[in-house]
């Protein structure tokens, strides 16, 4: 065998077998994309992103901003609101009438007096001015024809919420009775505290000061 047959064999044994390639393409249409699975480029797919994103913290911003409004309202406006000046003018105002309607009763219309000063009051309040005026003012008052009527001088709200109040009172009181026909004199003055049940302020408490 000569050198050139040799050569052609060893060739022909150590090149490997290349199937030809006429009539395939690369398809170039897939190139650049995430690993070939993907259909969305991954400079489109950031802008994808993006364009999901931005909307949603527009939308988590707005709620922010709505939450924080509604609890500025609830605990900046409306307390404000429900304590304005003419809120206070009508605490001041219950508690002048009330304190009328407590400390005025003539001995013939004890009962009709009582339950007009019991309409503004509440909770244990009310409960000690009925059993204090049926079993200490009614006898008395009865027995030596006490006839008492009293004026406010003088008003102002000293504390103010939504519900509740408290308002200093300051009150005349003329009184006569069988034994001194002539009309006595006293001044005071009473912290009356409210409370608001159903729009209409009502006295809890009826503290002299």
């Amino acid at each position: 065998m000569s050198a050139d047959d040799n050569s052609e064999q060893h060739d022909d044994e150590t090149t490997p077998d290349v199937e030809a390639t006429d009539g395939v393409e690369i398809d170039k249409a897939t190139d650049g994309f995430d690993g070939g699975n993907s259909t969305v480029a991954p400079g489109r797919r950031v802008s994808v992103i993006a364009t999901l994103v931005i909307p949603l913290v527009l939308v988590l911003g707005l709620l922010a901003a709505g939450g924080l409004a509604a609890w500025l309202y609830f605990t900046q406006y409306r307390p404000d609101e429900q304590t304005d000046a003419a809120v206070a003018q009508s605490a001041v105002d219950a508690a002048r009438d009330g304190t009328v309607a407590l400390l005025s009763y003539k001995p013939d219309t004890l009962n009709q007096d009582f339950a007009a000063a019991k309409s503004h009051l509440i909770g244990d309040f009310l409960n000690y001015y009925d059993t204090f005026t049926k079993q200490v003012v009614t006898p008395a008052a009865q027995e030596k024809a006490v006839t008492t009527t009293a004026q406010v001088v003088g008003a102002a709200a000293y504390e103010l919420h939504p519900d509740s109040a408290v308002v200093l009172i300051f009150v005349n009181q003329v009184t006569t009775s069988k034994e001194r026909p002539d009309p006595a004199m006293a001044s005071s003055s009473v912290r009356v505290s409210l409370t608001k049940v159903h729009g209409a302020w009502l006295i809890d408490k009826f503290d002299p000061v």
